[in-house]
């Protein structure tokens, strides 16, 4: 029987402003370009295997169809997790300098890490976490 991997390659977000989201991520956060074609598409590498994607909205419904959107956080949250809760400051920190929203301030959590919010642009919240426990040691 053949089986699908458990494996993620591109993470992408559907922007309304890529421009605005570049502003951010790469000149704000200083993450690097890895392709671009603009006014479509932003690729920035995260992992060996892990591409982070931005794509222009008007470009990506002639292939996903209608986007929704709807006030409040979307249904996902996407994480940054560092080594100490110093870290943590720090990159909220230069996070909200970059233009981000600051949601929740960082603060000491019931499962023993140490973590805050902050949303993108687009409103794509992030968390920043240091996690002490055997999972978030070995995703650093």
């Amino acid at each position: 029987m053949m089986s699908v991997e458990p494996r993620l390659n591109f993470v992408t977000l559907v922007v309304r402003d890529l421009d605005a989201s570049r502003r951010f991520y790469v000149d704000g956060l200083g993450w690097p370009v890895e392709f671009e074609a603009p006014g479509d598409v932003i690729m920035i590498r995260v992992a060996d295997t892990v591409m982070f994607s931005l794509w222009q909205e008007s470009a990506a419904v002639a292939e996903l169809g209608q986007i929704g959107r709807a006030d409040g956080a979307p249904q996902f949250t996407l994480a940054h997790n560092v080594a100490t809760r110093s870290d943590v400051d720090r990159i909220m920190g230069e996070a909200a300098a970059a233009g981000a929203t600051v949601v929740h301030t960082p603060t000491s959590r019931e499962w023993g890490g140490y973590s805050g919010y902050f949303a993108d642009p687009d409103g794509f919240r992030w968390e920043v976490a240091c996690n002490p426990g055997p999972i978030g040691q070995s995703v650093l």
